[in-house]
């Protein structure tokens, strides 16, 4: 398998953020590797189940979320792994109230028969 062209790596990417603003768990799943490890502002969740926990989770604290990555950044590539770095927002109501937050994101991707995964998310405010 040849590096991926920076173009595959960020439509991955634009298809996450889509797949999270779809709020819908099933569109999530596919996209994060079975031994995932996420850490977020609230904690750390190892195995995708426990990943989309938290995901599901947050969809049911933060009403009409819509998400928001920008200045993607690949910081490495090879054949089956790629590295990036971003910065994210979001918008939503919690408890009726409008609410926002913002921070910065490095995300490791892996890569079997051309199908990408996230491994590694690490979000901070």
């Amino acid at each position: 398998m040849t590096d991926p062209s920076t173009d595959v790596l960020t439509a991955f990417m634009h298809a996450y953020e889509q797949a999270a603003n779809s709020h819908d768990i099933a569109q999530v799943a596919p996209l994060i590797a079975p031994d995932a490890v996420y850490w977020f502002s609230d904690g750390s969740h190892q195995g995708r189940d426990a990943v989309l926990g938290a995901i599901a989770e947050t969809f049911a604290t933060i009403g009409d979320e819509v998400y928001r990555i920008d200045d993607l950044e690949w910081i490495t590539l090879g054949s089956d792994h790629a590295v990036c770095r971003y910065r994210f927002a979001w918008t939503g109501t919690i408890e009726g109230q409008p609410r926002s937050g913002a921070g910065r994101g490095t995300n490791v991707l892996v890569g079997t028969d051309g199908t990408w995964q996230v491994l590694h998310e690490h979000l901070s405010t």
